[in-house]
């Protein structure tokens, strides 16, 4: 059964930095080290290509992972960010109409499909279709989404269960979460039935499976841009944006289920 304190504890400031790594703040930073906040949904590739780059930029970079629009904030309140990831276009846009990112810099480097999970002895999978009863499906427990206000994953969610006529029936049975690896835990955890994750984040997490696919004609294009920010002066940051789109990062990034967008450089 899913419970509210559950909820209120994986989401929380501090659970959520023992999760992932919270945020750092201007007193944490080292600014000797090239400081990235990057997408939750981008940690398990990202730790992986941070130690593989270590070679070419020269030190391991300091990853921090929240929601894209938590980091965005931060930046704009003038975290010390070297570079910054989102899982979405708009989240990048919000900084760049701000002057806070150097968009000489700027690359759509990575696709993303989000689709439907459920804990991993599940054995139902089913068509993402009109006509579906995902509310039925649901029953009395939650559906677990990033905050569909906010966090890309559960815009992205949001707008296909619009498409497909879902929205109505399921809004009432949400577990909105402060990014989309949050709500992943939930479910994992047995404290949702099911979640709207990243296809990603269900090839990170062996406690959910993937019962469904959204149609990608349901959403926005799932896009995920890199960019340096206008503050940043680190001299290395360079050669880690380069990295990202080395062969050896996009191997990386494909085993986890990511679509490369950025042309591969050598």
């Amino acid at each position: 059964m899913f419970r509210a304190e559950t909820l209120k504890g994986l989401v929380a400031a501090g659970a959520l930095a023992a999760l992932l790594g919270a945020p750092v703040s201007t007193a944490q930073a080292d600014d000797s080290q090239i400081v990235v906040f990057a997408a939750a949904s981008l940690k398990n590739a990202l730790d992986a290509i941070n130690t593989t780059c270590e070679a070419d930029v020269g030190e391991q970079a300091k990853i921090s992972y929240a929601s894209s629009s938590a980091l965005a904030r931060q930046i704009e309140e003038g975290a010390p960010a070297d570079i910054f990831m989102s899982a979405d276009l708009d989240w990048m846009k919000y900084l760049s109409d701000k002057n806070l990112i150097n968009t000489d810099t700027e690359e759509q480097l990575l696709g993303n499909r989000i689709v439907l999970v459920a804990p991993a002895e599940s054995a139902q999978e089913i068509v993402l279709e009109k006509g579906f009863d995902l509310a039925g499906l649901i029953g009395d427990g939650r559906l677990a989404m990033g905050d569909v206000q906010a966090v890309p994953a559960g815009k992205y969610g949001k707008a296909a269960l619009e498409s497909l006529d879902m929205w109505g029936s399921v809004e009432t049975k949400l577990a909105q979460a402060e990014n989309v690896r949050a709500a992943l835990k939930l479910v994992a955890a047995g404290e949702a039935v099911a979640g709207i994750v990243y296809a990603t984040d269900a090839v990170a997490e062996p406690g959910v499976k993937v019962i469904g696919t959204f149609p990608e004609e349901t959403h926005a294009p799932i896009i995920y841009p890199v960019a340096q920010t206008a503050e940043s002066s680190d001299e290395d940051a360079p050669a880690f944006l380069a990295c990202l789109k080395t062969e050896k990062a996009r191997k990386l990034f494909e085993e986890q289920g990511f679509t490369v967008l950025a042309p591969v450089s050598d």
